[in-house]
């Protein structure tokens, strides 16, 4: 039996991060699928909401307890697991590669989850279209500004350096959002680059959507 417990939706961006992260360090883990598919709603229910509160994925079952917020999971698997490092051994590196991270999780992912799309449809009568311009919008804002501090950095292998670290964990799971809504990449090419090679690592290959047991095939 495994010590951890990954409350996980194949779909999930956040909790795709969790799963990058537990292949990076090796750490086994089971992973217990919460549909949260509009109509199927599995997170709201009194079973989940008694583990998680805030009715979200992904949640990480510890011996501790349960851990929730993907980054905060990210952060608590870095001290509790310290090989290989998330963040770069240079402070300024390190700091730099947690604004990029924070920026795809606190500034473009928050506005394209469930909850604000669900408000935007029902409150406000957005149809798919207005739904999917909003989406692209909030990724190409952030994007933006990724590029250019991509830009200012000489060019590696990851987003800082020779090894992943939380910056990639955090790019690959956006960009595959990204690419599901049809955005135009060409005026990122720094972090097409950068996501293509990650996607490569075995890390990341088996933490995509489409390797989970929960995906929905075709």
């Amino acid at each position: 039996m495994t010590a951890l417990k990954l409350y996980d939706y194949w779909r999930s961006s956040a909790a795709y991060r969790v799963r990058i992260g537990l292949n990076l360090k090796g750490i086994a883990y089971e992973s217990v699928p919460i549909n949260i598919a509009p109509g199927k709603d599995e997170q709201l229910t009194d079973a989940y909401r008694a583990k998680n509160p805030q009715q979200r994925v992904p949640a990480l079952e510890t011996p501790h307890g349960v851990l929730t917020q993907s980054l905060a999971i990210l952060s608590w698997l870095d001290t509790a697991y310290p090989e290989p490092s998330f963040l770069p051994a240079d402070p300024w590196a390190a700091a730099q590669a947690r604004s990029f991270a924070l920026t795809i999780a606190t500034d473009i992912h928050p506005l394209n989850n469930l909850a604000p799309l669900a408000w935007l449809r029902d409150k406000h009568g957005a149809d798919e279209a207005a739904i999917a311009d909003w989406y692209r919008h909030w990724i190409r804002r952030g994007f933006d500004a990724l590029e250019v501090q991509l830009g200012a950095m000489p060019e590696t292998a990851f987003a800082f350096g020779d090894a992943p670290t939380i910056a990639d964990i955090c790019l690959v799971p956006q960009c595959a959002n990204a690419r599901r809504f049809k955005l135009d990449f060409a005026p990122f090419p720094r972090l097409a680059a950068l996501d293509e090679r990650a996607r490569a690592h075995p890390a990341f290959e088996r933490a995509a959507p489409e390797r989970q047991k929960d995906a929905v095939k075709g």
